[in-house]
C-alpha cells in the first residue's frame, strides 16, 4: 500500500553551476563543512516569440563552464505526499530507463524542487541548472542511487582538483556498474555536510554516502543530484527526472515544445492540470546552453511524480491557448509534442538505442 511521505515546508534552495574535469583525487579525511551562499527571488518568464525558419536548430555548448553562484527563489510550500518508489531497475517499456533509486529516502522530500528543474536559468538571469535539487531536512542521509565505484569524494568536483571553495561543496561522484546506449553512467551528489565514503570504494544501491547539507554555493539545506552520461563532467548531464524511479502508481511527463518551424522554445511555460482533482503544475522548457536532451526522447521539458490519471496540457503561443488531453500512465514516461501553430502532434515512436541495463540491487 502506498505510504505518505512527510509533509515539509522547505526553505529557499541554493542552486549550482559546476563541472568535473580531469582525474579525481582520493579523499579519505574526516567530514568538513563550509558556509552557505546567496539567495534571490525567481522572476516570471517572458514567452519567446516565434522564430523564423532560418534559425538553426543545433546548439553549441560553451567551451568551459563559468564558476558562479546561482541564487534561488524564496520559500515554497510543498503540501503533498508520495507513495514509495517502484523497485529499481524499472522499465515497463524498452524506451524507459528508470535505473536509479531516489538518493533521499522516503519519508523525506525526495522529489525535485518544482520551480527550478533541470535546464532552467531563472529565465535568463543565471547559468543553466544541470541537475535537480531535493530539499530534505538537515541530518537526512544521502544514498547511492545505484551500484558502482566512488570516483570522487570531497571538495573540488567542479574542476577535479582539491578546492575548498568549490561551488559543489562536499560532493560524491559514482561510476556505475551499467551504462546506456553504449556509454558509461555516473551520478553526482553535491552540497553535502559530511561524507562517509572514499574514492575507490564500492557501494550498493541505497548505501549511505553521507549527510545532506549546504556546503559550497547553496542558500539552504538540499541535495544537488546529477545524472551524467558518457563522462563524469558538467557538460555530460541528462535530466535526472527521466532516470529516477517514480513513486508507485505515478508517472512522468516529458515533451518537445517547438515553434512552427521545429525550433525548440526555450524556458517556455507548460501548464498541466489533473482533470480528476484539478491539481495544477507548471514546468518550463530547457534553456539553450549546457544541458542535453535524452538520446531517446529528445525532450525539452520533463516533470516527474504525477499521479496516474487524465490531464489537460496547455501551451500559450502567439496569443492563443493550445490544449490537449492525455492519460498519464503509471510507472512510465508519457510523451507529447507541441509544434507552434500546428498545436499538439501525435506521440512519436522513435527507435530505442541499445543499452546495458543495470543489475538488480
Amino acid at each position: 500500500m502506498p505510504r505518505p511521505a512527510v509533509i515539509l515546508l522547505f526553505a529557499s534552495l541554493g542552486l549550482l553551476v559546476a563541472c568535473s574535469s580531469g582525474s579525481p583525487l582520493a579523499r579519505e579525511g574526516a567530514p568538513v563543512s563550509a558556509p552557505s551562499s546567496v539567495a534571490a527571488q525567481i522572476e516570471e518568464p517572458e514567452h519567446e516569440a516565434e522564430l523564423p525558419a532560418s534559425v538553426p536548430t543545433q546548439r553549441t555548448n560553451q567551451a568551459t563552464p563559468v564558476d558562479v553562484a546561482i541564487p534561488t527563489q524564496g520559500a515554497v510550500t510543498i503540501v503533498d505526499w508520495r507513495p514509495p518508489p517502484y523497485p529499481v531497475p524499472w522499465a515497463i517499456r524498452p524506451e524507459d530507463h528508470f535505473f536509479f533509486a531516489r538518493p533521499i529516502p522516503s519519508g523525506e522530500v525526495n522529489w525535485p524542487h518544482p520551480r527550478f528543474r533541470y535546464g532552467n536559468t531563472h529565465f535568463g538571469e543565471e547559468p543553466t541548472h544541470t541537475g535537480v535539487d531535493l530539499a530534505a531536512s538537515r541530518g537526512t542521509p544521502v544514498l547511492a542511487a545505484g551500484p558502482g565505484e566512488v570516483v570522487w569524494a570531497g571538495y573540488g568536483l567542479y574542476r577535479g582538483l582539491e578546492d575548498p571553495t568549490d561551488p559543489y561543496g562536499l560532493a560524491v561522484a559514482i561510476r556505475h556498474d551499467f551504462g546506456y546506449g553504449g556509454q558509461q553512467l555516473y551520478t553526482a551528489y553535491g552540497h553535502m555536510s559530511s561524507i562517509d565514503v572514499w574514492v575507490g570504494q564500492r557501494v550498493g544501491t541505497h548505501e549511505r554516502l553521507g549527510i545532506i547539507g549546504d556546503t559550497g554555493r547553496a542558500s539552504g539545506i538540499h541535495l544537488h543530484f546529477e545524472v551524467r552520461l558518457g563522462d563524469n563532467r558538467f557538460f555530460s548531464s541528462r535530466n535526472p527526472e527521466l532516470w529516477m524511479v517514480p513513486p508507485e502508481g505515478w508517472g512522468v511527463l516529458a515533451g518537445r515544445i517547438l515553434n512552427t518551424f521545429d525550433v525548440p522554445l526555450e524556458e517556455y511555460l507548460v501548464q498541466i492540470r489533473n482533470l480528476d482533482t484539478d491539481q495544477r503544475w507548471e514546468v518550463w522548457t530547457y534553456a539553450e546552453d549546457t544541458v542535453h536532451p535524452d538520446d531517446f526522447y529528445q525532450e525539452n521539458f520533463v516533470i516527474s511524480d504525477l499521479p496516474a490519471g487524465p490531464y489537460e496540457i496547455q501551451v500559450n503561443f502567439v496569443g492563443r491557448a493550445f490544449k490537449t488531453h492525455l492519460f498519464v500512465y503509471p510507472g512510465q514516461t508519457n510523451f507529447i509534442i507541441f509544434q507552434g501553430r500546428n498545436g499538439f502532434l501525435p506521440e512519436p515512436t522513435p527507435t530505442a538505442p541499445s543499452l546495458s541495463a543495470p543489475p538488480s540491487p
